[in-house]
């Protein structure tokens, strides 16, 4: 795995996995062959996360090459993301929870051995101490094996979820407040509230290829018991209306600005807004961070050859910006976090017009949004 901080090289990775792989993948999309072999997932997440890639030129690639029958596995997966953020917009209430939860549990398990041993990789448990050392030095797990990693984490460890999604999100490039969050909350059985996913050692040999033995895990758990609950919030996400000779604000979640559907509008200055430890509650692993401030440079390169002003700004110097400037939707999260502590009136949000049609869907689970995917295809493709 090698994931190059770079608009080219994961566009040639899309091509290659469409190309190659694609055709396999409903069928082998769950078999964990190790990091040095992931032929059979396309391994874009970390593009799609951070806006390099987006989702519709993802599922435009790979409908010129099957149709959408053939194709609606992948075109599921890539719209999950879609799917977590929406539900989390609909619920914000769950990642402010999340977050006074996670800072209580530090405090609490800062020197608890099982938690310590957790996180340097020191268990008995052999799997998943390979996981931890693959999380630290590729910054990415399989999909399947970040169920069966939460798994152990609060069923057989006995860890809260919380401390285990923070770990993700420390050390993942891909991480990112909704779908990190909402899949630990589904592992433990409080998202889809009474549900939670179980590893097994059968499940874990099989689709490891049995290069796992003696795995011994509590696949009897119970799922945790979380009774709050969060009523779905309105908003349409409605677009500021645009306006001549303003700034633009890009955050981490849309940086290749030539996909943004609002490309074509004349901005004054466009700032690629930099969100580093000292102003993130969850501190990220360096990797993560120069991953991130990489992307950022190789698009401001991108735009610079186009002519066009733009440069990156630390978030703390916001401040600085006095006028009305738009900016690209944030998300709930970090960058929308600062904002909203910081008290910003000057900054006019940007909606992407995917998220104004999806994320009405987001208002149940998963099987009800996958009903409305075709019409979302149809929407955009």
């Amino acid at each position: 795995m090698n994931f190059k901080p770079s608009r080219d090289f994961a566009l040639k990775e899309l091509n290659n996995f469409v190309e190659k792989n694609l055709v396999e993948y409903s069928r082998a999309r769950n078999f964990d062959h190790g990091p040095s072999k992931r032929q059979n997932t396309s391994c874009l997440s970390p593009y799609i996360t951070h806006g390099t890639l987006s989702e519709i030129e993802i599922i435009k690639k790979s409908l010129k090459k099957f149709s959408f029958i053939k194709n609606e596995k992948f075109i599921q997966e890539i719209l999950w993301r879609v799917y977590w953020k929406g539900w989390l917009e609909l619920r914000p209430k769950v990642w402010s929870d999340y977050l006074m939860d996670l800072n209580k549990l530090k405090k609490e398990y800062y020197n608890n051995k099982n938690y310590n041993e957790a996180i340097d990789g020191k268990t008995e448990i052999k799997c998943f101490n390979t996981w931890v050392d693959e999380l630290k030095n590729y910054n990415y797990l399989h999909n399947h094996t970040r169920m069966w990693f939460a798994s152990i984490w609060i069923f057989t460890l006995g860890l809260p979820w919380q401390l285990g999604a923070e770990f993700f999100m420390k050390y993942l490039f891909d991480g990112d407040s909704a779908s990190n969050t909402l899949s630990w909350k589904w592992v433990a059985g409080i998202q889809t509230k009474g549900k939670n996913y179980i590893a097994s050692e059968w499940n874990i040999k099989k689709f490891t290829n049995n290069r796992f033995s003696n795995i011994r895990l509590n696949e009897n758990p119970t799922p945790i018991i979380d009774d709050r609950s969060y009523p779905v919030i309105t908003d349409n996400f409605i677009s500021s209306p645009l306006s001549a000779e303003k700034d633009l604000l890009i955050f981490e979640n849309n940086i290749s600005f030539e996909l943004s559907d609002f490309n074509n509008h004349s901005f004054r200055n466009i700032y690629f807004v930099f969100n580093g430890n000292d102003t993130r509650q969850i501190k990220l692993d360096e990797k993560v961070l120069n991953f991130k401030k990489s992307l950022l440079n190789n698009q401001i390169d991108v735009l610079k050859k186009k002519s066009l002003d733009c440069k990156v700004i630390e978030i703390q110097n916001l401040k600085e910006i006095q006028t009305n400037i738009f900016a690209l939707y944030p998300s709930v999260g970090e960058n929308l976090d600062f904002i909203n502590l910081n008290g910003f009136k000057n900054i006019s949000f940007l909606y992407r017009k995917i998220d104004q049609y999806s994320w009405k869907y987001c208002n149940k689970g998963f099987f009800n949004f996958k009903n409305y995917i075709p019409k979302i295809v149809q929407e955009f493709i």
